[in-house]
């Protein structure tokens, strides 16, 4: 059995490294604090603050003083500035795509999709801050109108992950300003240089200094506890786990704060005879393989009918097989490093599981030795569903295949997890796709295609894989209030 091939260790490159120099100089990294690594080589590649708890508050106060301006501003003025903030990333497109990759390893041309994503998320925004909703209507008793209107939540915490450090950043951050919200922002640990950089950006394009502030700590546990208890903020924004959503609303419990939760996902990814065999592999390999697999929407359960099942599973075979892996800034690699050993190591052990049960290995299934964090693309057919990676949230490069005959059997597979984030059907019969589509417990389902998401479209889940919505004209009313005025009228005889 052949695998994918590892090219040399690549350092970052001269580019690379005079694009990470002038972040740097815009950003004013401290010399030391919190290192952030390039996963792909194990080097430091710059450090941040370690900020604690009372620092933490402090911050929390400048925010919530500048947002009492910022929420009685125009929305023309806000959206303004917005648009001006979505210029600035584009003109910084090449510098925010190196640091991607740079502090979290996917491919460049993967880094330079994802800064599409993420400044999409402000232009989009920058349009809905001028279209906030309400509403006029007669009372049904004819003596009155209703009118809503709406107004900022007010002082907005917002808890990003390590995974889309830009995408996950301004599709919280633009919706809060648009709303005219303040925000605290607290990025990963692990990949924070890219969300202090786009806020540099956005406070160049207008943004009040004070208005978003960016904590980064090396104790999110002390943060959360301490910040969500503060009066002062009304609402957070998660995504990460479904463990640690569960703690952060415990926490929002105690003062009602409105809550957005992006959670885990388990993703069912459905393939029918009748799919178009080419379009479903390269649909199964976006699906599974963008970001290493290390996206809250990759396929992580991969279900094909009979009838196709031994094409399918060989066309994506030779999928992964070829992939080259190595560092994001190499020239033609497909499958970057994972995040850190740990998630290595989770790997070989979903792996070892799945065929220490039955599964059989058709390539990949082993990490490669020497620096940096990087696990061969896998591919396990006939996975029985007891196993780990049958049941687990995968989070990295490795495809999962379990056969069904059925369409029944397919849908009560897919639902029967607590998880309910993403779907995938292929299928070229629309009646059945559109059906299956409805049957799923998911909250959003691409339909012949691996990546469904969009800054128009209403990103979020169901189950146990969270609350509310982000992006399109949900994700603006996450930061919004809603308040209706009753006017009396005086009825004449």
């Amino acid at each position: 059995m052949t695998s994918s091939t590892l090219t040399e260790p690549l350092a970052a490159d001269a580019s690379a490294l005079r694009v990470a120099a002038r972040v740097a100089d815009g950003i004013h990294l401290p010399e030391q604090g919190l290192a952030v690594q390039d996963p792909a080589t194990g080097s430091v590649i710059g450090h941040v603050a370690d900020t604690d708890v009372v620092t933490a508050l402090q911050m929390v106060g400048t925010a919530h003083a500048a947002g009492a301006a910022w929420a009685k501003t125009t929305a023309r003025h806000r959206a303004d500035i917005l648009h001006a903030w979505y210029e600035e990333l584009v003109a910084h497109s090449d510098e925010l795509a190196h640091l991607i990759t740079l502090e979290m390893g996917k491919p460049l041309a993967e880094s330079r999709g994802e800064v599409l994503y993420g400044t999409n998320f402000v232009r989009w925004f920058a349009e809905q801050a001028v279209r906030p909703g309400g509403n006029f209507r007669e009372a049904p008793e004819g003596n009155a109108d209703i009118i809503t209107r709406r107004s900022p939540v007010g002082l907005c915490v917002l808890i990003t992950p390590w995974n889309f450090p830009l995408a996950m950043a301004t599709r919280k951050i633009a919706p809060a300003l648009a709303a005219g919200c303040a925000a605290v922002v607290k990025p990963a640990t692990l990949t924070p240089l890219t969300t202090i950089y786009a806020v540099e950006l956005a406070r160049r394009a207008g943004v009040p200094d004070e208005l978003v502030q960016i904590v980064t700590t090396s104790d999110a546990s002390a943060f959360s506890t301490a910040v969500l208890s503060d009066p002062r903020v009304r609402k957070v924004s998660f995504t990460g786990s479904t463990p640690v959503g569960r703690q952060l609303l415990g926490l929002a419990a105690h003062n009602v704060l409105r809550s957005s939760m992006e959670l885990g996902g388990n993703a069912p990814l459905l393939v029918f005879d009748d799919a178009d065999l080419d379009r479903a592999v390269d649909g199964a390999c976006a699906a599974k393989m963008r970001n290493g697999g290390q996206s809250c929407i990759a396929a992580n359960r991969i279900y094909v009918q009979s009838g196709i099942a031994d094409a399918f599973v060989e066309g994506l075979t030779e999928r992964l097989r070829d992939a080259t892996v190595g560092s994001g800034l190499a020239a033609g690699v497909v499958l970057g490093p994972l995040i850190d050993a740990r998630a290595v190591a989770h790997m070989q052990s979903l792996t070892d599981d799945a065929v220490a049960r039955g599964a059989e290995l058709r390539t990949g299934g082993t990490a490669f030795a020497g620096d940096g964090h990087f696990f061969a693309p896998t591919l396990l057919d006939r996975v029985p569903p007891d196993s780990a990676v049958a049941r687990d949230e995968i989070f990295g490069p490795i495809a999962a295949v379990q056969r069904f005959d059925t369409e029944d059997e397919a849908v009560a597979r897919a639902n029967d997890t607590p998880f309910g984030l993403a779907g995938y059907v292929f299928t070229q019969d629309i009646d059945r796709a559109l059906n299956v589509a409805d049957r799923l417990e998911t909250g959003l389902v691409g339909v012949n295609q691996g990546v469904p998401s969009n800054a128009a479209a209403p990103f979020g889940g169901v189950k146990q894989s969270g609350l509310g919505r982000e992006g399109s004209e949900e994700g603006l009313e996450e930061y919004q209030n809603v308040r209706f005025y009753n006017v009396a009228r005086r009825t004449t005889t």
